[in-house]
């Protein structure tokens, strides 16, 4: 018998250091696998007092992320289940289980209570089915909310895939895909890149034994369905143990393809994709559009430097052409205008004074809005008023001319702030995006607004529910909270009212200041000269707003932002 080679020996090790590393986590999760259980069971208690489907008109949902949107086969509805709330506090995190559904048409919300609901859960996955099936998965189980009947069903079945989170599943044919994904304990985690298939006419779970050289393992990837029945893989985030206590993440950014030779035999395969692809990033959401074309929308890219993790948010979105292997950008192209045309000969001439042609009146100013994050989370709005040139007056007998500056200036160009964890969901070639979480230093804000785009037309975003950030909670452990608790336990709560009152009356007075008139770009003039000759100003615009305890580095760079802002707002 021949030497194994140096490949294949590490091969081993990587899997026999794998299989320890799942009987390590497994065994420490057991303990804490039965705390939740009990926890969950007294949830389920609770639920099980529930006789009766009833419906009942709402306020949109709490702030939240990790959810599923789901559009509704049939009406045009979408479907929003679970998800998480994180306030500060090590305990508790908010779970839910509830379920909301969402008129595109009214623009209003309804809480549907429902028998025998599902636990409460995070970062599970939702996929549409026919006919009228939508499928929840997370820990180990499965459910089916049957939409026409408004109940739920527990399906049964062995052979699944290990409890986890974060993983990806599509439907291809007749079938559930599922891979990776990860389980964490309090000191030790896991991440897969196993691959299960669910036949939706059997209810059997089948583990599949792919050929070639697999994705490494990773949760939060892109997995869409090609036409032809693949199943394409893209991006995701792992991370793991460096030392005691010290991690490290990785962003994945490759591309694989999970071919189907036949009905049990599968192939991985790394390709190669062409245009524009998305930057690096963790926590982006996907959906699949029209034409052939899966979209990916927002993330984070965290940068550690020393003992602080820096995050980029994001809020763009990116397609990748399923049959061309293509990605390309999604670029606003602006509201289109209606076309005018003037009008020739008497129609056109006033009855005073000599005939002269009928003045028109200037087009309207055009409002921006541009959104920033401030180190305290306050998010400034950067109102800018841009003036439309004056139309010059011809003469009547000239060509029919097409006029719609005006017409342009009548909406305000808005756009969801930047977030990770965001919900997604496309309903007649209409993207939903629902709320999500960023980061501002320690603090995590979590959102629950609503936004809107045509993917066919691609020219502005609508707000069908705003997001108010001064209504968000933010209750964080420290020992100077913990100090404060004690030491004044009695009273202070006056006082406490008067600082906040105070507060609140200089954010307002900042936002004033935020709507100032800012230095004007000049014709032609690029971003890299603005921002050298109005760096002074931005900075100390945000210095205002971000206090003089927030770090000169962050401040620098909230200012450059809203520079940049302004500057893209008057291009």
């Amino acid at each position: 018998m021949g030497k194994k080679s140096k490949k294949e020996k590490k091969v081993k090790g990587a899997e026999k250091t794998a299989a320890k590393m799942e009987k390590k986590v497994s065994k420490r999760a057991k303990k804490e696998q039965e705390d939740l259980e009990a926890l969950i069971a007294e949830f389920q208690t609770l639920d099980a007092k529930k006789t009766q489907v009833v419906e009942t008109s709402c306020p949109p949902p709490s702030p939240r992320l990790n959810a599923s949107l789901s559009p509704h086969p049939e009406k045009d509805e979408l479907i929003l289940f679970g998800g998480e709330y994180f306030n500060g506090k090590k305990v508790p995190t908010f779970l839910y289980n509830e379920l909301f559904v969402y008129n595109i048409r009214k623009n209003s919300w309804a809480k549907l209570d429902i028998p025998n609901p599902p636990p409460r859960r995070c970062a599970h996955q939702a996929v549409v089915v026919a006919q009228d099936g939508e499928q929840f998965y997370h820990y180990k189980d499965l459910w089916v909310l049957h939409l026409a009947s408004k109940a739920w069903e527990q399906i049964k079945a062995s052979g699944g895939p290990s409890g986890r989170s974060g993983h990806r599943m599509v439907v291809c044919k007749r079938q559930l895909i599922l891979f990776g994904g990860f389980h964490e304990s309090a000191r030790d985690y896991i991440y897969y890149n196993d691959v299960y298939a669910f036949n939706l006419d059997t209810f059997a779970w089948t583990k599949l034994t792919p050929s070639g050289m697999a994705p490494a393992p990773r949760s939060g990837c892109h997995l869409a369905t090609t036409p032809e029945g693949n199943i394409l893989v893209y991006g995701g985030y792992s991370k793991q143990r460096i030392k005691k206590d010290v991690d490290k993440g990785t962003l994945h950014t490759d591309l694989f393809l999970l071919k189907a030779e036949s009905s049990d035999k599968w192939t991985w395969a790394r390709i190669s994709s062409s245009g524009v692809k998305p930057t690096p990033r963790s926590g982006f959401s996907v959906a699949v559009g029209p034409s052939n074309r899966s979209l990916l929308f927002g993330g984070v890219h965290d940068e550690e430097e020393e003992e602080d993790l820096e995050g980029d948010f994001f809020n763009d979105i990116y397609f990748y052409d399923l049959a061309k292997n293509r990605w390309f950008p999604g670029q606003l192209k602006g509201p289109k205008t209606e076309k005018k045309k003037r009008r020739r000969g008497p129609a056109a001439k006033t009855g005073c004074e000599g005939g002269e042609t009928e003045e028109r009146l200037p087009p309207s100013p055009v409002e921006i809005v541009k959104e920033v994050v401030a180190e305290d989370g306050t998010i400034m709005t950067i109102k800018q008023v841009i003036s439309a040139p004056e139309l010059e007056l011809q003469d009547p007998e000239s060509e029919d001319e097409e006029d719609g500056m005006g017409d342009e200036a009548s909406g305000q160009q808005v756009e969801p702030c930047p977030r990770s964890n965001a919900m997604l969901a496309v309903k007649h070639g209409v993207l939903y995006v629902y709320g999500g979480m960023f980061e501002v230093g320690d603090r995590q804000f979590t959102l629950n607004d609503l936004y809107a785009i045509d993917l066919h037309k691609m020219e502005e975003w609508k707000v069908l529910v705003e997001m108010d950030p001064k209504t968000q909670e933010w209750l964080e452990d420290s020992e100077s909270d913990d100090e404060g608790d004690v030491e004044g336990a009695e009273g202070g709560d006056e006082e406490d009212e008067e600082e906040d009152e105070e507060e609140d009356s200089d954010d307002a007075e900042d936002e004033d200041e935020v709507e100032e008139d800012h230095p004007a770009v000049q014709p032609d003039e690029k971003y890299t000269d603005y921002l050298s000759r109005t760096e002074q100003y931005w900075v100390k615009l945000a210095r205002q707003k971000m206090g003089p305890d927030a770090k000169e580095k962050k401040m620098v760079k909230v200012g450059h932002a809203m520079a940049k802002a302004f500057h893209e707002g008057s291009a």
